[in-house]
């Protein structure tokens, strides 16, 4: 295990809205920044809380990738949602992804997401 740290970028994924790396990895782990739901151009993909987070999990994926290790490897996803009313749709799309490989999961409600998002997702995940 090495104690260095290790930026990463994922390729399909758009860039960072502000200064920060998709994710950075060292010490067995990779934590994932936010991933809101953008499409590889940056646009919002959708308007409605379930197609924004299937976008969220599947950037996740994307940038897991680009570490070396997979979304299942997950040990905590933080999801963050502007209405609360949106939890079960969130979490019939989450389900459908992560099934029984679902880790721990902190849900908040929060005032706003950038973009206008409805929901943005991140993620401490083995490598």
């Amino acid at each position: 295990m090495s104690a260095e740290r290790t930026l990463v970028t994922a390729g399909g994924v758009a860039a960072a809205i502000g200064p920060y790396s998709h994710g950075a990895s060292g010490a067995g782990l990779l934590c994932c920044s936010g991933q809101l739901p953008l499409d590889a151009a940056g646009e919002i993909v959708a308007e409605d809380a379930a197609t924004q987070a299937r976008q969220c999990l599947e950037n996740l994926a994307q940038v897991c990738a680009a570490a070396g290790t997979t979304l299942e490897r997950a040990l905590r996803i933080g999801v963050y949602l502007v209405d609360l009313a949106d939890f079960a749709a969130v979490n019939e799309v989450y389900a459908e992804l992560l099934g029984d490989a679902a880790p721990a999961r902190t849900t908040i409600g929060v005032a706003s997401l950038p973009r206008g998002a409805r929901v943005e997702i991140d993620a401490i995940i083995l490598t």
